[in-house]
């Protein structure tokens, strides 16, 4: 029989028993239990608390003030950036405000301006078309008189062509002569009438 016995930190853990003859193995516990592999050892426990300490004091007194400051100039730039944001959109309601009340006395001044050159143009051509008017009316009276007075004058020429053509008609049918005073009164009454 063989024994055989494996250990671990240099405590034994397990025993192996090989029989001689048939080659059967059998295994069996020690009596004596080794260290718990879970369990830490004390110095491991005095190297932890000790780096804890020193990382606890070295944020306490360098890391923590440090980004506590950061923190604070970050809401201080914050609270700044809020305020001038405030500040333009009052400057730019006060901007439009301003715009829109000098957009308003622009159009009152343009709306004042096109009134009073509507006028001046409504004027003008009111006295343009009365000069035009003035200057028909002359040409017409002119034309009218004219007209009239060749009206007359035709008149004059149709009257003695006319007294012509009675007379020589009345000689031809009656066969005298008729007085010239009697056609001359006879045509001047048919033309009166005719020129109703």
């Amino acid at each position: 029989m063989i024994i055989h016995v494996t250990t671990w930190h240099g405590q034994p853990v397990r025993v192996h028993f090989v029989a001689a003859s048939g080659g059967t193995e059998t295994t069996t516990a020690a009596s004596t239990t080794g260290p718990n592999p879970i369990a830490p050892e004390v110095k491991e426990l005095v190297w932890g608390a000790g780096s804890f300490l020193v990382f606890l004091i070295l944020m306490r007194l360098y890391l923590f003030p440090k980004l506590k400051k950061g923190m604070n100039a970050r809401y201080d730039r914050i609270r700044e950036d809020h305020e001038y944001a405030d500040a333009t959109r009052i400057a730019a309601r006060t901007d439009v405000s301003k715009y829109e009340t000098e957009l308003v006395a622009i159009r009152a001044e343009a709306a004042t301006r096109i009134d009073a050159a509507r006028q001046t143009l409504d004027a003008e051509r009111n006295a343009k078309v009365a000069e035009v008017n003035s200057r028909i009316a002359q040409q017409r009276a002119v034309a009218d008189a004219q007209a009239s007075a060749a009206r007359l004058a035709v008149r004059d020429q149709i009257a003695a062509a006319v007294a012509t053509v009675a007379q020589r008609t009345t000689q031809i049918a009656v066969g005298k002569n008729p007085e010239a005073s009697v056609v001359a009164s006879a045509v001047a009454k048919a033309m009166e009438a005719g020129a109703r």
